[in-house]
C-alpha cells in the first residue's frame, strides 16, 4: 500500500506477537498513537532518503548511433585535375604549331581554359550524402557516452571501471515527487 501503512502494519504484527495471539484489538484510526508515529518514521525515513546519496555499483549503457546523415558536400579540386584531360592535347598542339609559329596562340587557348576551370577549384564538385545506419552490415560504427550533469568532453576524463570512479562519477537520488509516491 505504501511505508506508512506498512509501518502501521508491522507495529499490528509486532504487538500481536509480544501477546501470542492475533486477535488483540489494536486502534489504528486516524490521529492513534500508532497512526502517528507511523506517519512520522515514515516522514523520517524519507528525508533521510532524500539526504542520502546511492552510488551506481554498475552502469552498462553503450551509446548507439541509429543513423548517419550527412548531406552533400563541397569538394575543392586541384587544378591540374581539371586541365588533366587537356593536357596531352595542348602538349601536341604546340609541338605541331611551334614550327609554324603557332605557339602563342596555343598558350594563349591554355590560359583562357585555367580561366575558364579556376571558379570550379572551390567547391566544384559534390561529394556524395552519407546515409547509413546500424542494420547496413556494420558499415556504422561509433563510439560515445552518456552523461547526466556537466558535459566531460571527452570519454578520456572519466573511467567508471573502478569502484573510486563510480564513487566519484556517478550519484543518485531520491527526488520530492518520488519520494511522495512512496507514502
Amino acid at each position: 500500500m505504501g511505508l506508512k501503512q506498512d509501518l502501521i502494519d508491522a507495529k499490528v504484527k509486532a504487538i500481536q506477537d509480544s501477546y501470542d495471539e492475533e486477535s488483540v484489538e489494536v486502534d489504528i484510526s486516524v490521529g492513534s498513537y500508532i497512526e502517528r508515529e507511523a506517519h512520522h518514521t515514515s516522514r523520517a525515513i524519507i528525508k533521510a532518503l532524500r539526504e542520502a546519496n546511492f552510488t551506481i555499483t554498475q552502469l552498462k549503457a553503450p551509446v548507439v548511433v541509429e543513423e548517419l546523415k550527412v548531406p552533400e558536400q563541397p569538394v575543392n579540386i586541384e587544378l591540374e585535375t581539371l586541365l588533366g584531360e587537356y593536357q596531352p592535347v595542348l602538349k601536341l598542339l604546340k609541338q605541331l604549331g611551334n614550327p609554324v609559329g603557332l605557339g602563342p596562340a596555343i598558350d594563349r587557348l591554355e590560359s583562357e581554359i585555367e580561366k575558364a576551370v579556376i571558379p570550379l577549384l572551390e567547391g566544384g564538385a559534390k561529394m556524395a550524402g552519407i546515409d547509413i545506419n546500424k542494420t547496413d552490415g556494420g558499415a556504422l560504427q561509433s563510439t560515445g557516452y552518456v552523461f547526466i550533469g556537466e558535459d566531460p568532453d571527452t570519454q578520456n576524463q572519466f573511467d567508471v571501471n573502478n569502484e573510486e570512479g563510480q564513487r566519484e562519477f556517478t550519484t543518485v537520488k531520491l527526488l520530492d515527487d518520488d519520494a511522495r509516491d512512496l507514502l
